[in-house]
């Protein structure tokens, strides 16, 4: 347990299969987004650190992408990031979805935290959208494949059970120091989250063939001019037909990227800002080792 004397800091890893809620969980703990949000799977591509402070502990969460079976070599990066983030962390928060049965991905993912000695918290997010009496049946099934250091049933959406699941977290960390400033939600640089940004608007208004396919590099974002801040940025896409897409008619849906991203990222910078965007063909770039590397995505280190 915490004492008054002592400060407790540590990282804990969040990991699952996609589309579970991880993200939602991280920004409701943070009580702001951090972490992009999609109804679409698959969409956090990083380890994306979320720092939570009160007086008496930090805790660094390790949003990371939705474990699953990679199909390119950004698949793999993604399941590696994953993977790695397990590594000298100070707990595990194991994230499953009330709506779902027990999946053999979920089975695999149990298997291989059997041999980390950290502690490991099962949470069952998305309560809200079950009834009560279904909860039981499913806690039994998880509880048979693994000894967990508690179960919260949670609604990351509603904060159901979030400041519980908090505290409980808390009160396993070892005392330590406050690794970042208390006013500091991320480590990421202001260019990324503002790319992630730019992405979430786009999956948020295409269709399902686009968003997979869609990287966006900031270019710029330093000159001032007439009192607003020059974003400059790429979106890449695989295919011509993408292009399109993104773009749309006359240029319609562009517009609407760019009308919807600039209100968040005026309101995560505090300053109003001018938002150019551009889209361009990357063909097969999710299996191009040195754009993939141009994006930040180790992989280098892939085998």
């Amino acid at each position: 347990m915490m004492t008054k004397e002592e400060f407790h800091s540590g990282f804990v890893a969040v990991l699952g299969v996609p589309n579970v809620g991880k993200s939602t969980l991280v920004n409701r703990i943070l009580q702001t987004e951090i972490s992009i949000i999609s109804p679409k799977a698959q969409t956090t591509r990083n380890k994306i650190q979320g720092i939570y402070t009160d007086q008496e502990q930090q805790i660094i969460f390790l949003d990371t992408p939705g474990l699953h079976r990679p199909h390119n070599n950004l698949d793999q990066y993604m399941d590696q990031a994953a993977w790695s983030a397990v590594q000298d962390v100070d707990a595990i928060l194991l994230l499953v979805s009330a709506t779902q049965a027990l999946t053999e991905d979920t089975r695999t993912i149990i298997t291989k935290l059997a041999d980390i000695s950290v502690p490991i918290f099962l949470v069952i997010n998305k309560i809200d959208l079950v009834h009560p009496d279904a909860l039981l049946p499913l806690i039994d099934q998880y509880q048979q494949l693994h000894h967990f250091q508690e179960i919260f049933p949670i609604s990351a959406t509603q904060g159901n059970n979030v400041a519980e699941l908090l505290t409980a977290v808390g009160q396993i960390l070892p005392v330590g120091p406050k690794y970042y400033p208390e006013d500091q939600i991320s480590d990421h640089p202001e260019y990324f989250v503002v790319s992630e940004i730019i992405r979430e608007k786009i999956l948020e208004l295409t269709r399902q063939e686009v968003p997979h396919a869609v990287a966006v590099v900031v270019e710029d974002m330093q000159q001032r001019l007439q009192g607003k801040l020059q974003v400059q940025a790429t979106i890449y896409v695989e295919r011509a037909s993408q292009k399109q897409i993104i773009i749309g008619s006359k240029g319609s849906m562009l517009k609407n990227i760019g009308i919807r991203a600039r209100k968040k990222i005026e309101l995560l910078l505090g300053e109003r800002i001018n938002l150019q965007l551009w889209v361009k063909v990357q063909k097969n770039w999710r299996n191009d080792p040195l754009f993939l590397a141009r994006m930040g995505y180790a992989v280098k280190d892939l085998k």
